[in-house]
């Protein structure tokens, strides 16, 4: 048998899976605290180890993915807010960043002040449609020469001007890479090229330059952030059962929703979005998370009148948040953590759905959603009857003035696989759908 690591070194704790490539299923698993705080590979290695130990195979190759010393940090700068800044800031949220900054228009001293502000590990620079204006994206690109900035740049706006733009930062030591324009035409999304350079200057400047690592090994392992590498897992899923579905994440500081939709004809009409649409899509909720966001999450609910009385959780909230490592020890503790993470999980796919996240004017529509996955700790580790209702009370949200999937079921991603087959999915794509199938029940 063929044997295959994959691993995701998140923030706090390293998960690392044994994959069976020619059957499709885990043989091995196990976790292991992530050691930010000496050498991450110290968190890795026991994980692996652990997982590996008694399957008598050796040099498995090893498949990673990671989220630790706070990910991927992207700024966005664009020609209009409403257009290409909202059209690279979805990219961004596809290619697993977390945006932290965006901005229109021409950058002044002001605005680069508050981009420096804004500490992002890459910006992605974008602005007019091939063809259109070059003004914009021509002084943007200028300003950051000028400024001798150092951050990585991707370049992704109107390709009649992007080579004299590569040129222009080269030659000023800005790090950039060239992607082809994510809105080449109004109306039109082209995420590929911009998400694959994202993803390729987070391999080569981000996990080094966080000093992760003494050495050189986990740069070469690591092949994606864990967000783009789950994203990538979403997608082969769809493609397995071929139609919608969404997946709610529920972390400790965030949650992540992620969906696919089948596209729409009506979505080239007159009617269309102007900054694209993006059928496979990620957004995340800074504010809900189940501990260090857990005031965000019954802030949140008071405001979508989930909740009457913010007292009502807000106790357990504020401990949780001054305590992330506080692990549920009852049965009371262990309702109010499945309450929180319930009013987290609505409020998000509330938010996916009506496109505030994602600055899509009519939203998300997820009424034909076959499957919800469920993912996160207090998912996995929960009673298959505990995670089952949380999952179900969002399925039944209908207050929130989005309309509901219409025939979705319900699985919780137990055995975190998400994130393997979108590891495997560019080598072994039969192996990460199988290994779908098997642990998600799609068969």
């Amino acid at each position: 048998m063929t044997f295959a690591v994959c691993a995701d070194v998140g923030s706090t704790y390293t998960k690392a899976a044994v994959v069976d490539l020619a059957a499709g299923v885990l043989v091995g698993a196990a976790a292991a605290p992530t050691t930010v705080g000496s050498d991450v590979l110290r968190g890795l290695d026991a994980a692996v180890t652990a997982a590996t130990a008694g399957l008598g195979a050796r040099d498995m190759p090893w498949y990673v993915c990671s989220s630790a010393g706070g990910g991927l940090r992207l700024a966005v700068i664009g020609y209009e807010a409403l257009v290409t800044a909202q059209a690279g800031r979805r990219v961004g949220l596809s290619a697993g960043a977390h945006v932290v900054h965006t901005a229109a228009g021409r950058l002044d001293a002001a605005a680069l002040t508050a981009l420096r502000a804004a500490r992002p590990d890459v910006v992605l620079l974008v602005g007019g449609t091939d063809g259109g204006d070059a003004d914009t994206i021509c002084h943007n690109a200028t300003r950051l020469a000028r400024a001798r900035w150092r951050t990585p740049v991707v370049l992704a706006g109107n390709a009649d001007v992007r080579a004299e733009l590569t040129g222009l930062l080269e030659a000023a030591g800005v790090p950039v890479s060239g992607a082809d324009n994510v809105l080449p035409r109004i109306g039109v999304l082209a995420p590929a090229s911009a998400r694959a350079a994202i993803r390729a200057v987070f391999l080569r400047h981000v996990i080094g330059g966080k000093r992760l690592s003494r050495g050189t090994r986990f740069t070469r392992l690591v092949r994606a952030a864990t967000p783009d590498a789950v994203l990538t897992g979403v997608e082969v899923l769809a493609d397995t059962i071929g139609g919608d579905l969404a997946v709610v994440d529920v972390g400790g500081a965030t949650t992540d929703v992620y969906s696919v939709l089948t596209p729409d004809e009506r979505a080239t009409g007159p009617g269309r979005e102007v900054a694209g649409s993006l059928w496979r899509a990620r957004t995340v909720e800074g504010d809900l998370g189940m501990r260090w966001s857990a005031p965000g999450v019954v802030r949140a609910a008071v405001e979508e009148r989930l909740l009457t009385d913010a007292d009502d959780l807000g106790e357990a909230a504020a401990r949780r948040a001054a305590d992330p490592a506080f692990l549920a020890a009852d049965d009371v503790e262990r309702a109010v953590d499945a309450r929180i993470a319930t009013l987290a999980a609505t409020v998000a796919l509330r938010r996916h759905a009506r496109g505030v996240a994602t600055g899509e004017r009519a939203g998300r529509d997820l009424r034909d959603v076959r499957l919800l996955v469920g993912s996160g700790g207090v998912l996995r580790h929960a009673p298959v009857d505990a995670s089952g209702q949380v999952l179900a009370a969002v399925l039944a949200d209908h207050g929130g003035g989005w309309a509901l999937p219409r025939a979705a079921r319900a699985v919780v991603d137990v055995d975190y696989v998400l994130a393997a087959a979108g590891l495997l999915a560019e080598e072994h794509r039969a192996a990460a759908q199988a290994l779908l199938r098997h642990h998600l029940g799609t068969q």
